[in-house]
Order: structure tokens, then C-alpha cells, then sequence
């Protein structure tokens, strides 16, 4: 018998927590987060997200063993701003099995209706940083720790349940080459006389941290249009920026200035996903070390955020972004990026890799289901 039950407890936060290590413990393509980190999304005490966000949280059981978890968010700030009544589904895992996903599914669309919701879309986070979409395409092939993964079957369970496609995001693997380099410095240098754009290189963390509040409100500006996104606040740039900002190699940050106004930056990060792998959830005794190690050696560089004022969007900044960041690259021998998800619509930005080798190798996807009045 399938019993569901809501998540309050210490206890059974972890229980939640531990699912997703059992759901994906054989997988070689999955890339386990932090197990702190996900305990703190689930509190108000330790998720800023909650001063605009309700949510809750359940888990599946058949007799003594979960099989199932998920939550279901309220942004009241995304709903304003969309003049919609949307509830997230999020965090949603489950074993093989159609009773286990409808109930859940509907243990989140039975609450979320009761608050008044009249559309569920999702998987969605109480905000764009944390990871979104479902992964539907690109199961062989290792994503970024700012992507998703998830078992095959989940798309088919998801559609099974009256679900249909709201946007995808596509993922690429960059390859810098002879053409792409010589192109990035080229177009750089024109569009640095043209504006008067100069160049920021952070030495230090320090430096770094210097610039955190003005590149995270230039988020808030670059991305308000944006599906699934509601401005940052204080409390929450301070808790990513603790999170992130600290582990940063400056080498890998680009920030571009006018009259000492931010307009555009870039965030490379080497990629943690192997490390993350071997460290499995923890930091300690020795998943610091593993992290650390390819922070200081990395093969890959994930592009971790990019941001660019609206009134420059067509200025060419992003040109110099790119430019500075491979050159940097390539001066460590280093000629592999991985995209974060870009919306497949985005063809402005998606135009920018025809001047590399890429492949288009992930595709994860926002559902959406009307749950009536």
C-alpha cells in the first residue's frame, strides 16, 4: 500500500534528501549535489526564497521503503508579475512505477489548488538559479552541476499525467578553435572603441567580492523578462554568492564597465562535476579535496552566468565577454565549455556558437497542466 507522507521533520528532511542518492546510486551520469545544501532549500530558517515563497514537501513510502518524493512552491512574486496564479512542482523523484507519480502529482496539485493555483508547471525551483527543467534528451552524456539530471522514464510519467511541453532549454559542448579565437579578439577590439567598454580581470576573491551586489542586480535587470524569474533580494544574493562567490577562480570572471557602471559580465567556473561525483554529497572528510583539485586543474569550463545589461544587449559586449574568457582558456590549454540551458527561442544567443565546434547534446523541459478554478 502507498502511503504519502508530508515532510517536517528533521528526520524526515534527510529522508528526502537521501532519496535522490538512492533513486540514482548506479548512475553513471549523475552528479550528486551537496547533502547540506539541499536540507537548507527545504527550511525557512536557512532559504531566504521563503519571504516570498510557500511551500511543502512530501515523500512515497510502500511499507518501509521511499519510492518517492516531491514539493510544490508558490512564488507570490512570479505570480505578480505574471498576473497568473502558478504553483511549481519541484524535486520530484520517483522509482519506476505510475502509482507512485500520480499520487505525488497529485498530492502537490491537491495543495497547490487549496492555495487558490490554477496552473502547475515544473520542475521549477523557488528561484532561476536553482536548477529547472526536466532533462528529456542527452542521457549519456555528464551535465554541468548547474544542470539536471533525471531517469529516462520520468518524461513519460510526466506526460502520462495530462502534461504538455511549456519551454525547453538546450545545452551545448564549445569547442574553441583557431576561428573562434582570432574572431573574439577581432570583434572585441571594435566593439571596445565603439562604446568605450573597458575591461575588468579580477585578481583576487576579494576583488571579486567587490562586484558581487552590482553583477547580481544586473541579473534582477537582464533577466526581468525572463520566464520563471522574480528579482534577487538582499538576503538571497548574500546566501548565492556565499554559496558560489567563494569557491571562484577570478581567472575564469569578465566583467565589462562604462563610466564605472557594470554592463555586462561573464562567470566561467572548472567544471565540479567529476569531483562532485567522487565527493557523493559531502564535503567532508574528502570531497574538499576532490573539489579543490579540479579547481585548480580543470579540463572543462562551465559557463556559470552571463549577464548583460538591456540597454547593451546589442552593443557587442557580450563579444568581449566570450573573447577574454577563451584567451584566458587557452593561455591553460583548456578548449571545452559547457553552456548552461538556453532557451531554444533564444536564437540571438544560440547564433553565437556557429564560430565553434559544438554539439547540442542536452535538452531539459518546463511542463505545464492547467488544474482549474
Amino acid at each position: 500500500m502507498l502511503e504519502i507522507k508530508e515532510v517536517n521533520t528533521a528526520k524526515q528532511k534527510k529522508q528526502f534528501v537521501k532519496l535522490l542518492f538512492n533513486i540514482y546510486k548506479d548512475d553513471a551520469m549523475w552528479v550528486p549535489p551537496i547533502r547540506k545544501d539541499e536540507l537548507k532549500q527545504l527550511s525557512p530558517e536557512t532559504n531566504p526564497s521563503f519571504e516570498h515563497c510557500d511551500a511543502k514537501f512530501w515523500t512515497a513510502w510502500q511499507g518501509n521503503k521511499c519510492v518517492g518524493r516531491i514539493g510544490a512552491i508558490i512564488n507570490k512574486k512570479y505570480n505578480e508579475k505574471t498576473g497568473k496564479n502558478y504553483g511549481r512542482f519541484t524535486r520530484m523523484e520517483f522509482i519506476d512505477d505510475r502509482e507512485v507519480s500520480q499520487k505525488l502529482i497529485e498530492t502537490a496539485e491537491d495543495w497547490l489548488k487549496k492555495e487558490g493555483m490554477e496552473i502547475i508547471h515544473g520542475p521549477l525551483g523557488f528561484n532561476n538559479l536553482e536548477t529547472q527543467g526536466m532533462l528529456v534528451e542527452g542521457f549519456d552524456h555528464l551535465p554541468s552541476i548547474a544542470s539536471v539530471y533525471h531517469k529516462p522514464y520520468y518524461k513519460e510519467h510526466i506526460e502520462a499525467l495530462g502534461f504538455e511541453k511549456e519551454n525547453d532549454w538546450i545545452e551545448f559542448r564549445l569547442t574553441i578553435g583557431e576561428t573562434a579565437n582570432k574572431k573574439g579578439i577581432r570583434g572585441a577590439e571594435l566593439v571596445k572603441r565603439r562604446y568605450g567598454f573597458e575591461v575588468v580581470r579580477p585578481q583576487s576573491n576579494d576583488e571579486l567580492q567587490k562586484y558581487t551586489k552590482s553583477l547580481f542586480l544586473l541579473l534582477n535587470e537582464a533577466f526581468q523578462e525572463l520566464p520563471y524569474t522574480t528579482p534577487f533580494s538582499d538576503k538571497m544574493i548574500d546566501a548565492i554568492a556565499g554559496k558560489y562567490f567563494k569557491i571562484l577562480n577570478p581567472r575564469f570572471v569578465r566583467i565589462v564597465v562604462k563610466d564605472d557602471e557594470v554592463v555586462a559580465f561573464v562567470v566561467g567556473l572548472p567544471s565540479l562535476s567529476k569531483a562532485m561525483q567522487k565527493a557523493n554529497g559531502r564535503i567532508f572528510p574528502f570531497g574538499v579535496y576532490h573539489i579543490m583539485k579540479a579547481l585548480k586543474n580543470p579540463e572543462v569550463i562551465d559557463l556559470l552566468l552571463t549577464g548583460v545589461a538591456p540597454k547593451y544587449h546589442t552593443s557587442g559586449a557580450a563579444v568581449i565577454l566570450f573573447a577574454e574568457l577563451q584567451q584566458e582558456m587557452l593561455s591553460m590549454g583548456i578548449d571545452q565549455m559547457e553552456t548552461t540551458g538556453i532557451f531554444e527561442t533564444n536564437h540571438n544567443v544560440i547564433s553565437n556558437w556557429k564560430n565553434y565546434e559544438h554539439i547540442q547534446h542536452r535538452r531539459r523541459r518546463c511542463f505545464v497542466k492547467e488544474i482549474g478554478k
